[in-house]
């Protein structure tokens, strides 16, 4: 029998010899632990200091080759600054080229964000809760179709909206690439997940013994409990919206409904044209401003995301 048994049967605290035991113990399993634990922070250090290098090296680039002239960005190191000073020259030329083009530009994304991402995510948060807390006919059906759309790549479905919104007249007009961005079923699976951990049916059913109706509860009660959610969801279709290329290459052909991504594609596409004017230090400023307006929209949002989920874990 231990040292720490017999003390334990005596009712007496236990010895110093059996305290030095299990002391020397915890000393043992703390140096066979520490070293794993050890090479694996080191490791995921390495990889994590590699992933913001892969993440930051590219802005480096943008914010260095802003600053420079024609001549400069071919004859000088492309990752520091050299030569004239010219980030607000280049600034004023993006904004001025082409009778100002590029602020048209950033007022379809501006549009395209607020409608598409808006309309997305309150369709997604209306929809998901109603999966979530509502029974009816044929839900199963519906939350499989869903699934099966997330699945479907978008690139699949690009010719047959081409086709649909070309029947409707629709092509070529804002409302082809608005209708499509308002749709997001990964930001529907989300809140209809979240919404169903989140919102506990006892709180709903309190609420309709105190006569509240449907509409009043959803606004008053469910919007609260999954803000979230819904900030996470605005965050991807915001970020999706801003950065769609390739739905509104195929929907649009006047360059007056362009967003900046297909824009600045085409400002970068004329030096390859016959007779088209280079512009590459206006194509790189013009990246640099598309750029900034995205991140601070986003990290903005991140912090009511990450309180949001912090508040849920607490609870």
């Amino acid at each position: 029998m231990s040292a720490v048994d017999t003390a334990a049967r005596s009712g007496r605290a236990p010895s110093r010899l059996a305290s030095g035991k299990v002391a020397r113990t915890e000393t043992k399993r703390a140096k066979t632990v520490t070293p794993r634990h050890k090479r694996a922070s080191v490791t995921l250090g390495i990889l994590m200091t590699l992933m913001l290098l892969y993440c930051l090296v590219p802005l480096w680039w943008l914010v260095v080759n802003s600053t420079k002239t024609m001549d400069s960005l071919y004859n000088s190191f492309a990752f520091w600054f050299s030569g004239e000073f010219a980030l607000f020259q280049n600034i004023v030329d993006t904004f001025t080229y082409k009778d100002g083009i590029f602020l048209r530009w950033l007022g379809n994304t501006l549009v395209y964000v607020v409608v598409g991402a808006g309309g997305a995510t309150l369709l997604a948060t209306l929809a998901g809760y109603g999966l979530a807390k509502y029974n009816f006919p044929g839900r199963k059906w519906v939350f499989a179709i869903i699934l099966g759309a997330m699945a479907i790549p978008a690139s699949a479905l690009a010719v047959p909206q081409f086709l649909l919104f070309s029947g409707l007249g629709l092509t070529n007009t804002p409302w082809s690439v608005i209708i499509p961005s308002m749709v997001s079923a990964f930001g529907l699976y989300l809140v209809w997940v979240y919404a169903r951990e989140a919102i506990p049916d006892e709180l709903l059913e309190a609420a309709r013994l105190d006569g509240a109706g449907e509409i009043r509860i959803f606004f008053v009660i469910a919007l609260r409990q999954l803000a979230p959610a819904l900030i996470t969801v605005l965050m991807f279709t915001v970020v999706a919206t801003w950065n769609n290329y390739f739905l509104p290459l195929i929907m649009l052909s006047d360059a007056q409904w362009y967003p900046l991504p297909v824009g600045l594609a085409q400002w970068a596409a004329q030096s390859s044209a016959i007779g088209g004017q280079a512009v590459p230090n206006l194509v790189i400023t013009g990246s640099l401003l598309t750029v900034i307006p995205i991140s601070a929209a986003f990290l903005y949002l991140q912090r009511y995301w990450q309180s949001g989920l912090t508040a849920g874990s607490v609870k």
